[in-house]
């Protein structure tokens, strides 16, 4: 099938999918089950934010932070990130954890680890790479679990 067919296979049938979604007043399709959203917790989604079920997800503020389980595991954030803005251009976390603020807050310092590129030559400033801290950090929370969890930590760890 050539190309330009295939182009038109698909948009007709994007066509056909728009034509059987119910739509509002101003013909934009409604969301399917509008205001029943529930996370896997069977909360409603933004319950705790909304204070609904407020044991479904409470952040923690400001406390000692929890013991690693393995060997390489990044460190749990002991605080709440609400409202931490992480661009391009600016990252809330350095406030606090840059060298040049770490002993004045009492934050611990980005580790060496962060000023590495790939090929392990020492860079000026947090790597690109390392910047966005939350695709390995995360906050502690007490949540419940979603699913059972028997994992035990490394026995060398204890």
């Amino acid at each position: 099938m050539k190309h330009s067919a295939r182009w038109l296979l698909v948009l007709l049938a994007g066509l056909c999918l728009a034509w059987s979604e119910p739509a509002d007043a101003q013909g934009a399709p409604k969301a399917q089950g509008a205001g029943t959203v529930k996370a896997l917790r069977d909360t409603p989604v933004g319950a705790a934010e909304q204070g609904g079920e407020g044991d479904a997800f409470k952040a923690e503020r400001d406390r000692a932070a929890l013991p690693r389980d393995f060997v390489q595991q990044p460190p749990l954030i002991p605080h709440t990130v609400r409202g931490y803005d992480i661009t391009v251009n600016f990252n809330k976390c350095m406030d606090c954890h840059a060298w040049s603020r770490a002993r004045e807050t009492g934050a611990t310092k980005v580790s060496l680890t962060h000023f590495r590129d790939r090929d392990g030559k020492e860079l000026p400033n947090v790597s690109p790479r390392r910047y966005f801290c939350m695709q390995c950090h995360v906050p502690q929370t007490q949540a419940r679990p979603l699913v059972e969890n028997t994992f035990r930590p490394a026995a060398g760890l204890k």
